[in-house]
């Protein structure tokens, strides 16, 4: 695949320009590691940057050469129609990018003039939101979906990719983010991807993360509930969550114990107290779930539950798994870090494919 990199007004002075909002890396900086990031997914990159709309226009009605886009249109974001319908004239698809959140800054920036010309927005996630761009437009070339929604809720939907032959049963994903806005389902796609070429059904859905408990909750609930809609009725049915995702599904397969068959956690958080008082990323997050009437902990179903966990996580700690291992069976991987268990090349993932290929118990 041949990715263009687009960049705006602006971002020729990253690292130097607020970098209390943008960061240290300088643009010559970011351009190597987009190229770097492109090669270990199989992708040739190629990154430019203007000051100028109309040379920005040109770049994207030159495209033809290319798979897709990847632009941070700076600024223009918020003033130019020109670019969306640039973007939208062209006949590959482009994520548009920002490195801060601008959902939390000037008023002026929560408007996007490109958003509805791209196939997805990522935004507050720094510099490493162009590296989810990249990964993002991957794994739409290999699995085709469908975004079925489950709910009333703008964030209650959910991307069904399904396998080529008939399928062995559905696969809820719910990702973790720690319940910010910035952090989507893109984050826990490539698994989806990897099920569905395995012969499952999976089903990545979003649920509403600012808003808190129990919004966020209620999805997730909403979302099983609704699984009939997606593969017919009574299909075997596993729930794979991710950090603050595993929460949700530890919480939810408890409550739906007849449908749900399996909860697998992937450096879940299971404890919220000892997340509020660790201090740590997603302590606040944490307090604030809390505050709003969410369980202290969640527990295991017995037989039902498999909880895997990096040795080396240093942003959920291991205890959060082994505090349920009279429960749950529980791995612990002493090679690996927390955003390992998103990517399934790594170790744990034989051991995730196995449990899921196993006969459920009998109700």
């Amino acid at each position: 695949m041949r990715v263009l990199v687009l960049n705006g007004p602006n971002l020729n002075r990253l690292g130097t320009r607020e970098p209390e909002v943008y960061g240290d890396t300088t643009l010559a900086d970011l351009e190597t590691m987009i190229g770097r990031w492109g090669e270990d997914l199989g992708m040739e990159t190629v990154s430019r940057q203007s000051n100028h709309e109309g040379e920005l226009v040109e770049a994207i009605q030159q495209a033809d050469d290319y798979d897709a886009i990847v632009i941070n249109p700076g600024a223009l974001t918020h003033t130019s129609r020109a670019l969306g319908d640039a973007l939208q004239s062209v006949k590959i698809p482009a994520v548009e990018v920002h490195i801060s959140n601008i959902r939390q800054r000037e008023p002026w920036r929560m408007v996007s003039l490109v958003a509805s010309s791209c196939v997805r927005t990522i935004y507050g996630r720094g510099v490493g939101g162009y590296q989810d761009a990249l990964r993002h437009i991957r794994n739409r070339a290999r699995a085709p979906f469908e975004t079925v929604p489950y709910g009333p809720h703008p964030d209650n939907v959910g991307d069904v990719r399904r396998p080529s032959g008939d399928p062995v049963g559905v696969v809820i994903l719910a990702h973790g983010g720690f319940w910010r806005e910035e952090y989507e389902r893109d984050i826990t796609e490539t698994l989806a991807v990897d099920l569905a070429g395995r012969g499952m059904t999976s089903w990545n859905i979003e649920y509403r993360r600012r808003g808190g408990w129990p919004g966020c909750a209620h999805d997730v609930l909403t979302a099983i509930d609704h699984i009939r809609a997606i593969e017919g009725p009574e299909p075997t049915l596993a729930m794979i969550g991710h950090s603050a995702g595993g929460h949700l599904a530890l919480w939810a397969g408890a409550r739906r114990p007849g449908k749900v068959d399996l909860v697998v956690g992937l450096a879940s958080v299971t404890d919220l107290s000892a997340l509020a008082d660790s201090g740590a990323r997603g302590a606040g997050d944490a307090r604030r779930l809390l505050e709003a009437g969410a369980p202290a902990s969640v527990g295991a179903i017995p037989g039902q539950t498999f909880l895997l966990h990096g040795e080396g996580d240093e942003i959920v700690p291991t205890t959060h798994s082994t505090r349920l291992s009279t429960e749950a069976r529980v791995e612990v991987f002493p090679n690996m870090g927390h955003f390992h268990m998103l990517d399934p090349e790594q170790e744990h993932w034989p051991s995730v494919v196995a449990e899921l290929g196993k006969k459920p118990p009998a109700s």
